[in-house]
């Protein structure tokens, strides 16, 4: 199983024995960068903090470890957050 295929389905931040989304919560998939493909939990952002986008912590990202990656929502399809760059 290569990088991609073990990321897909995995939950940003979720722990490492239940990775996977849970029933009732709320998630974006996250599009480009380094951590496309994972969903990201936004059940308890509000409509403004969802707007404004996230700032995710990252190791794998263009700053390695303590980095952080940017991602808005979509114009248009707030299920999906698109990547804006990495940030230190």
């Amino acid at each position: 199983m290569d990088e991609v295929e073990f990321m897909r389905g995995r939950v940003y931040g979720a722990d490492h024995d239940n990775p996977g989304p849970r029933a009732g919560r709320v998630y974006a998939h996250l599009v480009g960068g380094p951590l496309d493909g994972l969903l990201l939990d936004v059940t308890d952002l509000t409509e403004q903090e969802r707007a404004r986008g996230v700032t995710l912590a990252t190791e794998i990202g263009r700053y390695g470890p303590g980095g952080h990656s940017a991602y808005t929502p979509r114009p248009g399809d707030t299920r999906r957050f698109d990547w804006r760059g990495d940030v230190p």
